[in-house]
């Protein structure tokens, strides 16, 4: 409940951002540069003079955007690869086993780098090289479960009535891995966070003067000691929200588990 409640707290600050925001994300007052917080600027303003409350609220937007969008990206083509592979077993498994072992042999930061480093980074370009990142975990995830149900009355039953793939996978199988999927995407959406804030760090990701909360620590690391909110501001945020998606997806996982209920 309290991650389900700072959430939805978090979901609501970023569809008004716009509208409660004290200043643009952009807007500089070179006048004021380096204010500590105060009641005028609620976090202190950065280098620019630019509200740093005011950019981390819009941040919230590209934050909870990026792990979305990346998360759909990879259970869209992650769960129909391992529903497959979990159905069809035998050559099919294996072709579509031993890709995804070879995709997740390489290090995830240098796989998103390779994605990343042939074309200008942008937030949806980087969306999608972390949804194709994840699609190898979710692939085996879904796969396992599949293997699981395999032995079941219901598919025999299924199969005895002669029904297609396209039916089974949909009809019979989807419905009794999704459960377990949400968890599984809970922890994709920290997991695409939190990568790309080390991308937007590391200048692979959102460009500036957008307001990232990755982006943001990086420009202020060279401040730290004389202004450390600028970079302490969008920590802080980056933790609240990993932190409640985290506790949502322990609760699913605690809900959704049978083996996990209780009374």
């Amino acid at each position: 409940m309290v991650g389900g409640t700072l959430v939805l707290s978090l979901l609501a600050v970023a569809v008004v951002a716009q509208w409660i925001a004290p200043y643009p994300y952009d807007q500089m007052h070179i006048r004021d540069r380096f204010l500590p917080p105060s009641l005028h600027y609620l976090a202190g303003t950065d280098e620019y003079g630019r509200d740093v409350f005011s950019r981390l609220l819009f941040g919230s937007q590209l934050s909870l955007a990026l792990g979305v969008t990346a998360t759909l990206i990879s259970m869209g083509i992650g769960v129909p690869l391992g529903l497959i592979a979990g159905y069809r077993r035998g050559a099919t498994d294996e072709l579509i086993t031993r890709t995804l072992d070879v995709m997740m042999a390489f290090p995830p930061i240098m796989l998103v780098l390779l994605i990343l480093a042939v074309t200008p980074p942008s937030l949806m370009k980087t969306a999608i090289a972390i949804g194709v990142l994840a699609v190898a975990p979710i692939a085996r995830v879904t796969r396992s479960v599949t293997l699981d149900l395999m032995s079941g009355e219901f598919i025999e039953a299924a199969r005895a009535r002669g029904e297609r793939l396209r039916y089974m996978l949909m009809r019979e199988l989807l419905p009794n891995v999704w459960p377990l999927l949400m968890v599984e995407a809970s922890l994709r959406v920290v997991f695409a966070v939190l990568l790309g804030a080390v991308l937007s760090f590391l200048g692979f990701g959102v460009q500036p003067p957008a307001a990232d909360w990755g982006l943001m620590i990086s420009n202020g690391r060279a401040f730290v000691d004389t202004a450390p909110w600028i970079s302490l501001a969008p920590g802080i945020a980056m933790s609240v929200t990993v932190i409640a998606i985290s506790l949502v997806g322990d609760g699913l996982r605690e809900v959704l588990d049978p083996g996990l209920r209780t009374r």
